[in-house]
């Protein structure tokens, strides 16, 4: 007998790894709520999973905003009365410069979107999931290698997802009792549109130009699938996946 379908919200959706991420959510039959900014994209992906025989709900959405996220949630409350998954996934970085050269306004649109947005996404699905019955669900948060170790020039990024690892560890100690797994992905060198620039090179810790090997995006959506399907009971706190011949173990 085939298992009831769960309901899955996936942020910064149109895309990269998150559009990757639905898709392999929707073939594994999650009913997929697609959130970002742009309509476009995600109404595009949504026709490209009801075409495979899937089921997706676009809803653009400002991860920024409290009433665009408020928003959000009713209409998963409203339409479909519980969610068991969030990937916690959009994010953005700053111009590449040197830290005494940011602006307030950059640092601000970074810190804006990936540790706000995560924080106010994170804590939309765990008021639902609190409240649903059965009671409880799943948290993943898209964290980075940056999370770890910093790239250079890239001081609001690197902050922004030092402090992913700590909203982890707090919700996860916080709202286990309620049943609600939370846990990280650390990602390296997935290959996207924004991981383009590692063919041309990245800035290294010695202040040389490398480039840098990529990995299928699909294998972070498998991962992602694989601990969206574990048992309640069980959580995986932290997974980093890398390309296996990127400078991280040693890098600087």
């Amino acid at each position: 007998m085939p298992r009831p379908q769960k309901v899955a919200l996936v942020t910064g959706a149109g895309s990269g790894i998150g559009k990757a991420s639905s898709l392999a959510l929707a073939q594994d039959r999650f009913t997929v709520v697609l959130a970002g900014r742009r309509s476009e994209p995600l109404a595009e992906l949504a026709i490209q999973i009801a075409s495979a025989g899937g089921n997706a709900l676009p809803i653009p959405t400002d991860v920024t905003s409290p009433d665009s996220v408020n928003a959000l949630y009713r209409h998963i409350a409203d339409d479909f009365g519980r969610l068991d998954l969030l990937f916690n996934n959009a994010g953005v970085s700053a111009p590449p410069i040197a830290f005494d050269e940011l602006t307030p306004e950059q640092w601000q649109a970074v810190i804006d979107t990936n540790l706000t947005g995560s924080f106010l996404i994170a804590q939309g699905a765990v008021r639902l999931m609190k409240s649903q019955t059965p009671q409880g669900g799943r948290i993943i948060n898209n964290g980075s290698i940056s999370a770890h170790v910093p790239r250079p020039n890239a001081a609001p990024y690197n902050a922004s997802k030092h402090a992913i690892t700590g909203l982890t560890k707090s919700i996860s100690l916080d709202y286990r009792r309620y049943n609600i797994a939370c846990g990280q992905i650390d990602i390296g060198n997935a290959a996207t549109d924004m991981a383009a620039g590692m063919a041309t090179g990245m800035p290294q810790a010695d202040g040389g130009i490398a480039t840098e090997p990529t990995f299928n995006v699909q294998h972070v959506a498998n991962t992602i699938l694989h601990i969206a399907n574990l048992p309640p009971e069980a959580n995986v706190p932290f997974i980093t996946l890398t390309a296996n011949q990127m400078p991280y173990i040693g890098r600087g």
